[in-house]
Parts: structure tokens; C-alpha cells; sequence
């Protein structure tokens, strides 16, 4: 019998609008939930984006049930758990300088070469993340709506991934979030955060289920899929928040007849 010990979710556009703080609806039920089993974020974002969206809007930041959250920034590249009233880092898969320096000059290259290189943005298009290079068109702070109508079928972010990535065959470049490109560490990706996860807590991943907006072949969810973790698709923070009210009851259900 099938049994879910740990759930995961990507953020932005899972359990958050696109770098916008999770509604308070999804913040009790992301509580409740870390009552049942224990919870992973794994997104693209940096630490400072997790800390905004979720951590920061949770119900009770200081709950002895957030020993049981672990945070992934920059797909799976970081990793964070919570050590006594501080988030400790357990590793970094960081890129050295001449993969930073390259990385950055490839995606804004081809983005200008593409006519993407925007000249009007909410903040830098690039941004260097440690472990992970992220290009994002409008700039981060870009409201949602600006986001949605920039690219909407995908297919600027997939013309530019696959340019990028033949400049680029040591790296591994993927499309991101709504407007984005990451750049990392050739084989690095929310499948490899996944495993390490795995190996790091001894949970199985047949224990493990998935949450994402983005399991489509050309998404940054769809590794996760491919590695054979059970995954449950969604279009937005809301019909996650209506998945989880019921999954919740089901997993207790689940933990009680152990």
C-alpha cells in the first residue's frame, strides 16, 4: 500500500502568486499540513523569496511543527532546515566564477540576439543566485499580469533555453518560472534535490508526493515526474489549496491506521 510520508510543493504559481506572499488561506493549510507529514519547498527562487512568500506569512513562524519543513531554493541547488530560531544552509551546489561569468553573458547575449532583452523592467533581469543563475525578462518585482501576458504559450522561454543551452553544453539550462531561464550545474535540477532529499532524510521517494504548476515536458516541475515521484498537477495557489483541504484528512487517516 501506497503511503505519503513527505509532500513537496514548487511556490510561485503552487503555493504563491508569482513572487507575491502566500494567502493566508494557503499559509493555515501549509500549517496544518506540517501536523500530518513532513513538507518541502523546492522552487527556483533564492532563500529571501521562500522567507517572503512562506515562511514570513505562516501562521506561527516559531512552531516546533517547521523542524519538519525543508526548504529548497534555486531547484534543489540549496538546502535549509530549521535550527533552533534560525534556517541553517546543509549544502550549496554553488557555480564557480568562470560558469557565473559565462552563464551570464550567453543568456544576455541570446536575449538581445532574440529581441527578449527588455527595456523597461521591475528590476534587474539577471541575477546571480550562488548556485544559480536566473534571467528574468520583466526583472523580478514584475507584477503577475505583466508576467502572464509576456509569454504566454512559453515559447520565447523555450527558444531562449535551448539557444542558451548550446552555448553553454557544460551547464544545465532550464525555462523557470513564468518569464525566467535558470542556469546551474549541468545535472541539477528538482529531480536531483529530490534525491538528495531522499538520501538526506531516509524518506523513500515512493513516500514522497509532489505538487506543481509546471509537469509539462518543458517544465522545471516535469524532472520530478520523470524520476517516478507520485505528482499531482495544478494551475494556481488555489486548486493546490483545494487539493491540500483534501488530501489533509486523508493523510491523517493514513498516519492513524499505521
Amino acid at each position: 500500500m501506497t503511503k505519503t510520508t513527505l509532500v513537496a510543493f514548487d511556490l510561485d504559481d503552487t503555493l504563491a502568486p508569482s513572487k507575491s506572499p502566500m494567502d493566508p488561506r494557503m499559509s493555515h493549510l501549509l500549517s496544518e499540513l506540517l501536523e500530518v507529514v513532513e513538507v518541502c519547498i523546492i522552487s527556483g527562487g533564492q532563500f529571501s523569496q521562500f522567507k517572503m512568500q512562506a515562511i514570513d506569512n505562516l501562521p506561527d513562524p516559531s512552531s516546533s511543527h517547521l523542524e519538519r519543513l525543508h526548504l529548497m531554493p534555486t531547484c534543489g541547488t540549496q538546502y535549509y532546515r530549521k535550527d533552533g530560531d534560525l534556517w541553517k544552509q546543509i549544502y550549496a551546489e554553488n557555480l564557480t566564477e568562470d560558469e557565473k561569468t559565462r552563464a551570464l553573458a550567453a543568456v544576455e547575449t541570446r536575449a538581445r540576439e532574440l529581441g527578449y532583452w527588455e527595456s523597461d523592467t521591475w528590476g534587474p533581469i539577471l541575477e546571480d543566485r550562488g548556485s544559480q543563475i536566473t534571467f528574468s525578462a520583466l526583472g523580478q518585482a514584475a507584477p503577475v499580469s505583466a508576467k502572464q501576458a509576456w509569454d504566454p504559450t512559453g515559447e520565447k522561454k523555450n527558444t531562449l533555453r535551448e539557444a542558451v543551452q548550446r552555448d553553454l553544453p557544460d551547464l544545465e539550462v532550464r525555462s523557470g518560472g513564468s518569464t525566467s531561464v535558470d542556469i546551474t550545474r549541468q545535472g541539477i535540477d528538482k529531480a536531483y534535490g529530490m534525491k538528495k532529499l531522499s538520501e538526506l532524510t531516509g524518506i523513500p521517494l515512493d513516500d514522497m508526493l509532489f505538487i506543481g504548476d509546471r509537469l509539462d515536458e518543458n517544465g522545471n516541475d516535469y524532472p520530478v515526474k520523470a524520476l517516478g515521484v507520485r505528482t499531482h498537477a495544478v494551475a494556481d495557489w488555489e486548486e493546490t489549496a483545494a487539493y491540500v483541504e483534501k488530501l489533509i484528512p486523508e493523510l491523517r487517516g493514513e498516519a492513524a491506521g499505521r
